[in-house]
This record gives C-alpha cells, sequence and structure tokens, in this order.
C-alpha cells in the first residue's frame, strides 16, 4: 500500500537518491536540494510502501507577472519515482495529495511542464488558454496550469517565472 506524506529530515539522502535513478543524472536531486536550501515555501512528499521511499514531488512557488499585476501560485517539479515502481499509481498519488493539500492552502494555482498526456488527468489544461506562458521556449501544451481558485486567476495573463535556482540548473553558468 502507498502512503503519502510529508518530507522528513530523515528522507533527505533518500530522496536525493530516488531523484538521481529516476531521472538517470543528478541535475533534479541537486535541483531538489538547493530548492531545500533556500525556500521556506516548498511543498515536499514522499511516497512510502512499507518502510522505503519510493517517490518524490516538489512544489515551489512560481509567480505570474502580468503587466499589471502579479499572481502568485505553486509549480510542480521535479516529481521522481524509482523506476522498478513507475506505472503503478505511486506519482498520480503524489500528484493527488500535494493538489489536496494546496487547494486547501489558498494557493491560486499550479503549473508543470510536463507530458501533456499524464497531468491532464488531474485537471491541467495548457497554461495558454489563460493567457500565461512559460519563461522558456517550451511546446504549447506540455506548459499546463490547473487553477485551483478561479477568483484570483481571472483575468490574469502573462509570464510564470520559477524560482532562480530553476533557471541555474537550466542555464547553468
Amino acid at each position: 500500500m502507498i502512503k503519502v506524506r510529508k518530507e522528513q529530515p530523515r528522507d533527505i539522502p533518500t530522496i536525493h537518491a530516488v531523484n538521481k535513478q529516476a531521472f538517470g543524472q543528478l541535475l533534479e536531486a541537486d535541483l531538489v536540494d538547493t530548492l531545500r536550501r533556500n525556500c521556506n515555501d516548498l511543498l515536499s512528499l514522499v511516497a512510502v510502501v512499507g518502510n522505503e521511499v519510493v517517490g518524490h514531488i516538489l512544489f515551489s512557488s512560481v509567480a505570474v507577472e502580468g503587466e499589471e499585476t502579479t499572481v502568485e501560485g505553486m509549480g510542480l517539479a521535479p516529481m521522481a519515482v524509482l523506476p522498478e515502481y513507475q506505472r503503478q499509481g505511486i506519482g498520480s498519488a503524489l500528484v493527488r495529495t500535494g493538489i489536496a493539500r494546496l487547494a486547501s492552502s489558498d494557493c491560486a494555482f499550479v503549473i508543470v511542464l510536463g507530458h501533456a498526456d499524464y497531468y491532464p488527468r488531474f485537471g491541467f489544461e495548457p497554461a495558454s488558454r489563460y493567457g500565461v506562458r512559460s519563461e522558456w521556449e517550451v511546446p504549447d501544451e506540455a506548459f499546463m496550469i490547473l487553477v485551483l481558485n478561479e477568483s484570483v486567476v481571472q483575468g490574469i495573463s502573462g509570464v510564470a517565472r520559477y524560482r532562480p535556482e530553476f533557471v541555474e540548473a537550466v542555464e547553468p553558468g
């Protein structure tokens, strides 16, 4: 059975390993560590099977900067599941739990850059429908938003900006 809970300090080395194994590189694992050091506004959840952490999801602040106003929300990235546990509903459990926690915390929206055939099942739709675009050149169908508070997001359009740690990870040097 899958249990999803908040990250605890003892999970940190395992979370690093899960991200490294899931992505086959250190970029995402190092990004999670950097965000954890630099941010107070993270939602970091782990999926546990038995006593083993087998998945991780991180949400960090994102701002949509319009011409007249800025709206704060969260960005989903990264999400990782150990390869031998993939396609067993663990990623879905992480996403659903994260969304539920953010919805109950008055979060206005969640942004994700991900697979267009995966995230719509959770209510994500192309962010361009709201006039929101990524700060990076990405395919329209891969940059999605889940609106949690329509009244806050209504009428907002502009560029979604992730934390600077993402920029440094994606565009080093």
